[in-house]
């Protein structure tokens, strides 16, 4: 078990009546557990807890009134996550997958998988399958793109980011999503707290779904899987946005941290493949 102290200070100058949608609240699984958590806004606004999406993603929600809002939240996170040797896990047949894993093999708002089906067969389509056949989609993610802050947007597709080759971790989740649905792997993307991000941020990665469970992949190889903590999943990233605003706001600081204080830690390198981690 991983004990991770995660957290994070928002700032904004709010000129008018403004509603924001918050996903920044830890996710509650068996993998995971909240042992403390708070949330502080200032000045005061009434907030309404929601869970939104068949995942039941935990979103705070609040009406924020002009001038100068801040948002603290910390939270104290045990992981529980199942780790397995991965050179026997394979893929799961079309015709046995689950009913709710379905429609992660589906395009989405960032992730086009239907227009990528010729380029991944051609790319990935004689490796083994299962999931040395993800790690070699992340392997390819991370090798062709550039990991550049502030290159990309709220607009960017993975198609874009495979043209300008160079995107965030949002972007290398994106193309990877796109690039196993393309392969008939359900895939989808999970928004969290990372240990050892330098520099600290909201993280993107993703999952893949393989011998009856998901799997946590990144292919920016920037953390160590091992010590992500869920804040949200969804078909992309439109579904676990940190924050949704409704209303005339600016941002003046996104701080974020993620801290392991486990007494006897074992974070597997962002780099290791033979174990894989499911924690869903």
């Amino acid at each position: 078990m991983n004990i991770i102290e995660v957290g994070c200070q928002l700032r904004y100058r709010v000129w008018s009546p403004t509603v924001f949608l918050l996903n920044l609240s830890v996710a509650r699984n068996a993998h995971q557990t909240v042992t403390s958590e708070s949330l502080e806004v200032v000045p005061y606004q009434v907030i309404e807890e929601c869970e939104v999406g068949p995942l039941g993603n935990r979103v705070v929600r609040l009406n924020a009134t002009p001038g100068e809002l801040t948002i603290r939240y910390t939270a104290t996170a045990e992981l529980r996550s199942d780790e397995v040797d991965s050179t026997n896990v394979g893929e799961t047949n079309y015709e046995q997958l689950p009913a709710d894993v379905l429609s992660y093999l589906n395009p989405s708002r960032y992730c086009e998988s239907d227009k990528l089906y010729r380029f991944a067969f051609e790319e990935f389509g004689q490796l083994l399958t299962g999931y040395s056949r993800v790690t070699a989609i992340c392997n390819w993610t991370y090798q062709q793109l550039a990991y550049t802050p502030g290159s990309t947007g709220p607009t960017t597709t993975a198609c874009d980011v495979l043209i300008q080759r160079t995107g965030v971790c949002r972007d290398y989740a994106h193309v990877a999503i796109s690039l196993c649905r393309a392969m008939g792997i359900p895939a989808r993307y999970v928004s969290g707290y990372a240990v050892n991000l330098h520099p600290p941020d909201f993280h993107g990665f993703f999952e893949a779904y393989l011998d009856r469970r998901w799997f946590l992949f990144d292919a920016t190889r920037l953390a160590p899987v091992g010590g992500f903590v869920r804040i949200g999943t969804g078909r992309d990233a439109a579904d676990v946005a940190f924050a949704t605003i409704r209303g005339e706001a600016e941002s003046t600081e996104v701080f974020v941290w993620a801290s392991d204080m486990s007494p006897s830690s074992r974070l597997l390198p962002s780099d290791d493949v033979q174990t894989g981690i499911s924690s869903a």
